[in-house]
């Protein structure tokens, strides 16, 4: 096993944060991972190229923030890091920016800690997004970030980790209301709304191999999407496809709904 790897972690048990690792090409993955991705890949073979649209969309969320102004980045359920993350993105456009990584998967954190060793506008915090107390009051996170000036939230594919009973909703609404004026709100969310049915049929197939990981994976209509941004002005196309968003490329179709709002 490799040294950043926590020996508390199950690796029989798949990971979503280490299959997303594997659709994206990355090498920071195990067996069960991988047998559980490619299980998801024959019912659904554009998977990987819908991580891949998904990646895309974090990058033009940051480089549209950066425009804006924004150097500070929370990063909620972040993965693990591959090419053209956050930092990266942020960092080369304005080199003092400032990005908190959080994730609950202690391979993902093990990992981003490793990689950001030599980085010092850069960090990663064991939490779960859920836990908005333990996020919004860690010495960590406070210490990189000054929650007094504007901050980008960035929560791509992870609500839709997020079961309705554990009320993402509430925990979205917490985060803005720390969130100074001036700061944004970036997301990315699965859906099978507006979809043929036989795909409709494969995505609750998809589903129900996520049952077998570490999250289930929960599918929510654009309304529902739409609230989680209650309070911010969104961004103009609104929520919308995610290709369909500020696009500067060819990204695979991907049912999906994307946003970015503004904090009053």
């Amino acid at each position: 096993m490799d040294s950043w790897v926590p020996s508390s972690v199950d690796l029989s048990r798949p990971s979503v944060a280490r299959m997303y690792d594997y659709f994206l090409g990355g090498s920071h993955n195990f067996a069960a991972d991988r047998e559980a991705a490619k299980v998801i890949e024959k019912i659904y073979p554009g998977m990987a190229g819908a991580a891949r649209a998904n990646r895309s969309f974090l990058r033009r969320a940051v480089r549209f923030l950066c425009d804006q102004g924004i150097d500070q980045f929370l990063d909620l359920g972040s993965g693990i890091p591959t090419v053209g993350n956050v930092h990266e993105i942020a960092q080369t456009t304005i080199p003092s920016a400032r990005v908190a990584y959080v994730d609950v998967e202690p391979v993902a954190v093990a990992h981003s800690i490793a990689l950001l060793a030599n980085n010092p506008l850069a960090i990663a915090v064991q939490a779960d997004l859920r836990d908005t107390d333990a996020v919004l009051t860690s010495p960590a996170i406070n210490a990189l970030l000054d929650f007094s000036r504007p901050i980008a939230v960035l929560l791509a594919a992870a609500l839709h980790f997020v079961p309705d009973s554990d009320d993402p909703h509430a925990a979205v609404t917490r985060y803005r209301d720390a969130l100074a004026s001036g700061s944004y709100l970036a997301i990315s969310h699965g859906s099978l709304e507006g979809i043929p049915q036989d795909s409709v049929t494969n995505g609750e197939r998809v589903q129900a191999v996520y049952q077998r990981t570490d999250a289930q994976l929960v599918l929510r209509t654009k309304h529902d999407i739409t609230r989680f941004f209650t309070g911010f002005t969104l961004i103009p196309p609104g929520v919308v496809l995610l290709p369909e968003w500020h696009p500067d490329s060819d990204d695979a179709y991907i049912t999906a709904y994307v946003g970015v709002g503004r904090k009053p």
